[in-house]
């Protein structure tokens, strides 16, 4: 689910029906719900927001759960749509990536990248980086319960 933007820009950028705590709360629901699921969302730069603001929203996101976040940049579709505020330097989106990185989060960021960029690869990337950081499986996760419990081999049969 994506937030899009950062909260100051929802009203502007997004249809009025969603909105930025709309969807943190989906994510934080979705997390909450099925604590295996992998989720991800997407921000488009390059429509206003501050430095601080895409931080916070990167913070905002880590603290619902979110693991994978997309960065890229808008590009108006039409003339009818809201026009580009500013066009993003690929190594401001290396700063990007980073800075998330530095969160915890599984970063895909750069001018071409668009909210499903590659993501077989970094839903892969995500499950095998859970898998090396837990060699045993906890049982409680932090804020959100008890983890599922994981399936029971059969014992195998004495000969």
């Amino acid at each position: 689910h994506n937030i899009e933007t950062v909260e100051r820009l929802q009203g502007v950028v997004r249809d009025r029906r969603a909105g930025y705590q709309q969807s943190l709360t989906v994510l934080q629901h979705a997390k909450r719900y099925r604590p295996d699921l992998v989720t991800k969302s997407s921000i488009m730069l390059g429509l206003g927001e501050t430095a601080e603001e895409v931080h916070q929203a990167l913070r905002d996101l880590r603290d619902v759960g979110v693991e994978v976040v997309t960065f890229g940049q808008y590009l108006q579709p039409t003339k009818r749509h809201m026009k580009v505020a500013r066009y993003v330097d690929p190594s401001e989106f290396d700063e990007w990536a980073r800075a998330g990185e530095a969160l915890g989060l599984h970063m895909a960021s750069g001018p071409l990248v668009r909210s499903s960029y590659r993501a077989g690869e970094l839903y892969k990337a995500r499950i095998d980086r859970r898998a090396s950081a837990n060699t045993s499986r906890p049982t409680e996760l932090p804020g959100l319960g008890a983890a599922p419990s994981a399936p029971q081999q059969p014992a195998a049969a004495a000969p």
